[in-house]
C-alpha cells in the first residue's frame, strides 16, 4: 500500500492489487494500516453508495461541528474527479482543494478528515461511488460550497455538469464564513 499526503491531512490510498486470470483482489479497508497512516485510530459508523451517470457533480458538501464527517471514498465502477477543499480557518491550506481522479481501474482511495469540502463529478455513466463515514448523516448538521466559485478555480472537467436543486443553491466560497 502506498499513501500520499495531500494538503497535510489529506491521504491519497493506493493499495496493492492482486491480478491473476480469475480477476483481482485487494484490501479495501484494513483498520490496523490505516490508524498507522493517519496516526490516530479513525472510527467509521455509516458506508454511504451512490450510482450517477456521466457528468453529475455532487458537491462541495460537509457537516458542521458537532456532527463533522470524515470519509474514506473510492469508486467501485466507472471514474470521478474528486475534489476536497480544505475549510479549516486556521490551516495555512483554507481555501486550497486538490483534485484526483479515482477509478475502478487505478483502485485509488481518498481519506478527506473533516474540516473539508469534499465533491465529485462522474467521467462515466453507471458510476459507483462509495463513502466511509465518520459520523451519521444529520441533514440539519449539513453545508455546502458553490463548485463553481471563482475564487476555488477548480478544474472539473465540465462547464456544465448535472446538479441537484440544493447544490444549485450552495453559498459561493467568497461569502462562507467556516464553522471549522
Amino acid at each position: 500500500m502506498q499513501v500520499e499526503r495531500l494538503l497535510n491531512d489529506v491521504l491519497l490510498i493506493t493499495p496493492e492489487v492482486f491480478q491473476d486470470h480469475r480477476g483481482h483482489f485487494f484490501e479495501s479497508y484494513r483498520e490496523d494500516v490505516f490508524t498507522e497512516y493517519c496516526e490516530r485510530k479513525i472510527e467509521f459508523v455509516q458506508d454511504n453508495q451512490s450510482l450517477s451517470n456521466k457528468g453529475i457533480l455532487r458537491g462541495l458538501h460537509f457537516q458542521n461541528p458537532p456532527y463533522a464527517q470524515g470519509k474514506l471514498v473510492r469508486v467501485v465502477k466507472g471514474a470521478v474527479i474528486d475534489v476536497a477543499v480544505d475549510i479549516r480557518k486556521n490551516s495555512k491550506n483554507y481555501g486550497k482543494h486538490i483534485a484526483v481522479e479515482l477509478s475502478e481501474n487505478n483502485f485509488q482511495m481518498l481519506y478527506i478528515p473533516h474540516g473539508f469540502a469534499h465533491g465529485f463529478v462522474t467521467l462515466e455513466d453507471q458510476t459507483i461511488f462509495t463513502y466511509k463515514c465518520t459520523d451519521y448523516y444529520k441533514p440539519e448538521s449539513e453545508g455546502g460550497i458553490a463548485w463553481d466559485s471563482k475564487s476555488l478555480n477548480i478544474n472539473w472537467g465540465f462547464s456544465e455538469p448535472v446538479l441537484s436543486q440544493k447544490d444549485l443553491n450552495n453559498i459561493d466560497f467568497d461569502n462562507f464564513k467556516s464553522p471549522f
